[in-house]
């Protein structure tokens, strides 16, 4: 919680935050997703998935860095800063494999790519909480 007066956030309101923006990025891909068949020209569809799933990555990164910023001084610092990265370039390349769908009309391919960017999401979401230290912090506000 922060202090009254406080400009600084917990580890947990940035991550609720910046989670909260993620849903909604996500929310317009699977819009992308489920568009009929020709609704968008392929390159707008790349377009929208490019976007969209830049920002996603964006506010993962930014939460990343809290998690980190969160351990600093813990003699674990360095194996959760590989673990999160590997997970960001995970979904980084997943975004890719999305928007090479989306640019191709794969509606199936783009369907399951960002089924697979959906489930790497809340992947990185679930090991962001899990590497910072559980001592005073609050219970996540987002799932």
């Amino acid at each position: 919680m922060r202090e009254e007066g406080s400009l600084a956030m917990t580890f947990d309101e940035q991550v609720h935050d910046r989670r909260r923006l993620c849903q909604l990025h996500l929310a317009r891909l699977r819009m992308v997703a489920r568009a009929e068949a020709g609704a968008l020209h392929p390159r707008q569809a790349a377009d929208a998935v490019r976007e969209a799933a830049n920002a996603v990555i964006a506010e993962a990164e930014a939460a990343a860095r809290a998690a980190l910023d969160a351990m600093a001084g813990s003699r674990r610092l360095p194996e959760a800063e590989t673990f999160l990265w590997a997970r960001l370039a995970r979904l980084a390349t997943a975004a890719d494999e999305a928007v090479s769908a989306a640019r191709d009309a794969d509606a199936p391919g783009l369907r399951r790519n960002l089924d697979r960017f959906d489930a790497l999401t809340a992947a990185v979401w679930a090991v962001q909480q899990a590497v910072v230290p559980a001592a005073g912090r609050q219970a996540p506000a987002c799932t």
